[in-house]
């Protein structure tokens, strides 16, 4: 069903005149399913696809190859598609319009970096400030990307995580962890906030998505943590933003006064940024890219066009080609917006294992037909924004602006935090130039 912001917020609206108290004291949160192929699996990755996936969203997404069913009307596949792995899902529905071995797990790349900052963006003020200790920067792989962090250098939270988004700094990654009591605690609580998401194509080694033993993710999983970031007002910013100052390494001047200039850093999102030969995406807003050499080149991108918040997650293209990660998501963004409305969904998004989806009596948030489950208990009230606003960052080049998209969420008096089922989009940045 085609959802649009006017009719989310129509929808918000009256379940908010229907539903009395009463209503809400009565009703009992609808507990998420199990996962149905049980404990997260940390196999290596394999060389084709495994015959039997993940049936996690649908029982069509654990099997191999492309997924679609085209209903009259709707467009055609795009050609030339090499990539291992994709999807392309509706943001608010959550809706996979089709996918292609939605969950075969691979090396993720800097990918990963999505559910490291909706794992620890809560965690830190971002007016926060954090002197640089060498061993904060203790263990970063070899060939990383940086952003030019500095021992004994002091950075606010906001600087570093314009550092992990737009540089994909590994060096940012390991001085957030650093904050975060350890590489070794932030692993630990990243694996649990997959298993919260329902991402159980997923096993974290290190934090910042380095080429690791035993890594491994999913288009389908990336798209999860993609979703549940961009609920979080911070996420969405930096996701966006084009290019920022970042603070540099302090020096004395000819004065011999201590002097600390700024350089710009500029997004690797070559889709919201363009690139030699490839325009920015009309309507992109995020969300992140990876490339390491056991993963090739990942993304996960956020669009919006006509009303309509699409996801795509394209994992590993075969050919050869500069850019090829940034074509082929932009090739199934085109058909995507396209096709909604014109296809059977293939699966779902899930919801994470503690939303409380008691607004629409028998939903399953294993994504199982016909399941049910036990009380997992609720969502906290606080734990997604509920608010649009505007914002605009001077030093991105781009105005981004703030706009309800999804369904409002509503806090009934008995303390319910209410959802759509299908786990909607409250807010989504949009670009304008």
């Amino acid at each position: 069903m085609k959802k649009t912001a006017k009719s989310s917020l129509l929808v918000a609206s009256a379940t908010v005149l229907s539903l009395s108290l009463s209503l809400a004291l009565a009703a009992s949160a609808v507990a998420p399913a199990a996962a149905a192929d049980g404990p997260k699996a940390t196999a290596e990755p394999s060389a084709t696809p495994p015959p039997e996936m993940s049936t996690v969203g649908g029982a069509r997404l654990g099997q191999p190859g492309t997924q679609a069913d085209l209903g009259a009307g709707a467009p055609v596949l795009p050609k030339g598609l090499s990539a291992r792995s994709w999807i392309v899902a509706d943001a608010e529905s959550g809706d996979v319009l089709a996918a292609h071995n939605a969950h075969w797990r691979l090396p993720p790349a800097s990918t990963l970096k999505m559910l490291f900052a909706d794992t620890l963006l809560p965690k830190f003020p971002k007016s926060t400030e954090h002197k640089v200790v060498p061993s904060d920067l203790a263990g970063i792989g070899a060939g990383s990307s940086m952003v030019g962090i500095k021992e004994d250098e002091t950075y606010s939270v906001h600087d570093l995580w314009l550092g992990v988004f737009l540089r994909s700094g590994n060096d940012a990654v390991h001085v957030l962890s650093a904050m975060n009591q350890g590489v070794d605690r932030t692993v630990q609580d990243m694996n649990d906030h997959a298993e919260e998401l329902q991402a159980l194509d997923t096993t974290v080694v290190s934090p910042d998505g380095y080429d690791e033993k035993g890594q491994v993710s999913s288009a389908y999983d990336l798209t999860l943590f993609a979703r549940s970031g961009l609920q979080k007002k911070d996420f969405r910013e930096y996701c966006s933003t084009v290019r920022a100052q970042f603070p540099g390494e302090t020096r004395k001047n000819k004065k011999g006064k201590k002097v600390r200039p700024s350089f710009e850093i500029q997004n690797t999102n070559r889709l919201l940024t363009g690139d030699y030969g490839l325009d920015s995406y009309k309507g992109i807003a995020g969300v992140k890219n990876g490339n390491t050499t056991n993963a090739g080149a990942t993304f996960t991108g956020v669009a919006e066009r006509d009303g309509k918040v699409l996801l795509v997650t394209v994992m590993n293209p075969e050919k050869n080609e500069h850019d090829q990660v940034y074509k082929e998501t932009a090739k199934l963004l085109d058909w995507g917006f396209k096709a909604s409305g014109k296809v059977q969904p293939v699966g779902e998004l899930v919801p994470p294992r503690s939303a409380d989806t008691s607004a629409q009596p028998g939903a399953n948030a294993s994504g199982e037909a016909g399941g049910s489950g036990k009380d997992k208990g609720k969502a906290k009230a606080s734990s997604r924004p509920v608010a649009a606003s505007t914002h605009q960052d001077g030093s991105s080049g781009i105005g981004v602006a703030l706009a309800v998209t999804g369904a409002v969420l509503v806090l009934l008096a008995a303390g319910v935090f209410v959802i759509n089922r299908r786990w909607p989009l409250p807010e989504l940045m949009r670009r304008r130039r």
